[in-house]
């Protein structure tokens, strides 16, 4: 069951063929709960989601569904397709999942509160038992949630809207529900968010923040004197100067060559640009 914590979006580990590589893609996902976090989510847009085959997403679901860390894992459609959205649902309920990130379907312009009501309408109805968490990152849908049509969907569907990844930054100060779960999804607003009733945070950073990411969101909840927020807002934005997922794969490929694949259109930070990168961490001792 997702709680109060700090999650990843977790990579996809691509082989050379380009095919999804299930087995180490599970594997750094075990690593980073490891270290500190309390679960991550595959196939949200770090996890190359909008690239990765509809089959391979089946074979990472069935291969963790006798995981020992399966508590921990939850899953994204990353689809713009209705039907395949309906059909990953299933098959991850079929397997023990039914907590999902979903984002509105991208590409067409013009998505309306409507629409995207129907959409949200439509995958519940056919699947009365899933829980999903509304994506909220208006830069990759085209489309920005409000108060309203959140409150709408929860109020329409209390049991099956749980909660909001807020990458658009609109709504996780302004929006305040019931047993309703808020993550902002960067790192430099985690304490923030925890200061302004949050749950924690979901992040394409946390791939590599997840020890202080971690430590910041304990010592929140433990009321201890916050010694790491600074240093963790500034590796994120440093980050942030980068495209996130090129950058997430370049500074783990300095790790390990496994991370160093990515599916077209997606490149790794040219050597100059990693190098900016990676100084820039030093210099914050990360």
């Amino acid at each position: 069951m997702l709680k109060r914590g700090v999650y990843a979006a977790t990579v996809s580990v691509i082989n050379k063929d380009y095919t999804l590589n299930v087995e180490a893609t599970i594997a750094h996902a075990e690593t980073l709960i490891k270290s500190g976090l309390h679960g991550v989510f595959f196939f949200g847009s770090t996890g190359q989601s909008q690239l990765v085959s509809h089959i391979e997403k089946k074979a990472l679901i069935s291969k963790i569904a006798t995981n020992k860390l399966k508590q921990s894992f939850f899953l994204g459609t990353g689809t713009n397709s209705l039907n395949d959205n309906l059909d990953l649902i299933k098959y991850g309920l079929e397997f023990g999942f039914n907590t999902f990130l979903i984002m509105p379907p991208a590409y067409y312009k013009g998505n309306s509160d409507e629409g995207v009501y129907d959409f949200y309408k439509i995958l519940i109805e056919k699947n009365p038992k899933v829980k999903v968490v509304l994506y909220n990152f208006e830069k990759l849908s085209g489309y920005k949630f409000n108060i309203e049509i959140v409150s709408k969907l929860r109020k329409n569907f209390p049991k099956n809207i749980i909660g909001c990844k807020d990458s658009s930054y609109n709504l996780f100060e302004k929006l305040k529900l019931k047993d309703f779960l808020m993550f902002p999804g960067s790192e430099t607003k985690l304490l923030k968010g925890l200061q302004n009733g949050c749950d924690g945070c979901i992040s394409a950073i946390t791939n590599a923040t997840h020890e202080i990411s971690r430590k910041v969101f304990d010592d929140y909840e433990k009321k201890k004197e916050q010694t790491l927020n600074e240093k963790l807002i500034k590796v994120r934005e440093a980050f942030d100067k980068h495209h996130l997922i090129s950058a997430v794969h370049s500074y783990l490929g300095t790790q390990d060559d496994i991370f160093k694949n990515l599916l077209p259109p997606l490149k790794l930070l040219s050597d100059d640009k990693l190098k900016e990168l990676i100084n820039e961490l030093k210099n914050l001792k990360f």
